[in-house]
């Protein structure tokens, strides 16, 4: 068995793991008992009602988080002419076509999201299994493949979050750093979670919304009541 660390343990006194805690209360903890030398990340993990080996139960979508999310974002455009330009100035951090395929057809991907043309797919459907499994293949669905590069890179720069639903039926993401004010991490998560509610597939039977938990980097886990997750009025 592992052995839980000093820090886990201290981090975990005191709370009930059984517990359903509101979310603004959640936040509060998480923010109170973050202990590490760094700005941790804040964490949410939704637990659906759905197998997506099925199509018509897959979930998958894009956030605009009101806040941002606090971390650098390293954006590479798949792009020629005017749309390159148009890409370099909206603060792209890697332009290019055809050479910027042979780069990540070799291994080098120095970045965090990826963004084409539709013009370009032709080239970039050859980087399916290198991007796939790491979850950077630009797809029209989350709005990395398209026409309006400056509104993609800015939006990808600004807090746009990409989500996926796992085989186990979860999705999960990061909304904030523990520095980020109280406030602006429940905006940030309620965002979030009306995101996967939209999301919502056609194939979806059942309970959608089954569980909801937040975590920082280092700190405990939190079962949160599913009533006070809903976007506030």
């Amino acid at each position: 068995m592992a052995k839980v660390g000093k820090r886990t343990v201290k981090a975990r006194e005191g709370l009930d793991r059984d517990k359903l805690y509101g979310l603004p209360e959640a936040v509060g903890i998480l923010k109170e008992r973050a202990t590490a030398k760094f700005d941790e990340t804040v964490e949410v993990a939704i637990n659906l009602g759905v197998d997506p080996r099925h199509a018509d139960q897959m979930v998958r979508g894009v956030v605009n988080l009101p806040n941002g999310t606090g971390r650098t974002v390293r954006v590479a455009v798949f792009a020629r002419g005017d749309k390159a330009e148009e890409a370099k100035a909206a603060g792209a951090d890697i332009v290019g076509a055809e050479e910027l395929v042979e780069k990540v057809q070799s291994g080098q991907i120095d970045f965090d999201r990826a963004i084409a043309t539709p013009d370009m797919m032709g080239l970039v459907g050859r980087l399916g299994k290198v991007l796939g499994p790491r979850g950077l293949m630009p797809n029209p669905r989350v709005g990395t493949v398209t026409p309006d590069v400056a509104a993609a890179v800015k939006a990808s720069k600004g807090g746009a979050v990409e989500f996926r639903v796992e085989k186990a039926g979860i999705v999960h993401a990061g909304v904030g750093k523990v520095s980020f004010g109280a406030d602006a991490l429940l905006e940030n998560i309620r965002a979030f979670a009306d995101a996967v509610q939209k999301a919502k597939p056609s194939g979806a039977k059942g309970t959608y919304v089954q569980r909801v938990a937040v975590s920082s980097t280092m700190g405990p886990g939190l079962k949160i009541e599913l009533s006070t997750v809903q976007p506030q009025a």
